[in-house]
């Protein structure tokens, strides 16, 4: 299993607040329904190929359907989804830990198997895309949820 791990990034929030969140995929699903109108257009268009549900997210790739399901959680320093559908086995790790009472330092990581070729091929986009979602995480507007 290989590990991609995004940047350090420091998040205005408590980690209890974070962490709450982070680990049950049911408040993204109300709050997205609650504020979908609010959304500019080119986020709708990026969030119809994620489906966020009672017990993980889906995600629509060019593999097929993804989904993600939280599989661990440490309260409040560790949240783990772990694919329960994927053609290769993955996941991905949101490590937290509390900087202060206002603010949490995130990090993020892709864990995912992949046959040696493949590796050389994608291991740069999957840095990049472990600290996409690290900067995307970091942006959530965890006080409105």
């Amino acid at each position: 299993m290989e590990n991609y791990k995004g940047e350090s990034i420091i998040i205005d929030h408590n980690i209890d607040v974070i962490y709450s969140k982070l680990s049950d995929p049911r408040i993204f699903k109300q709050h997205l329904e609650q504020n979908i109108d609010r959304l500019p257009d080119e986020a709708r268009e990026q969030l119809e190929k994620v489906k966020f549900e009672d017990d993980g997210i889906s995600v629509e790739s060019p593999m097929g359907t993804l989904k993600l399901s939280v599989s661990e959680s440490v309260a409040p320093t560790m949240v783990k989804y772990t694919a329960q559908s994927s053609p290769v086995p993955f996941g991905l790790t949101i490590n937290l830990e509390a900087v202060d009472d206002d603010h949490t330092r995130s990090i993020t990581e892709l864990n995912i198997e992949l046959p040696m070729m493949l590796r050389a091929m994608v291991g740069s986009k999957l840095s990049d895309g472990a600290k996409k979602l690290g900067e995307m995480i970091a942006k959530l507007p965890y006080g409105a949820m």
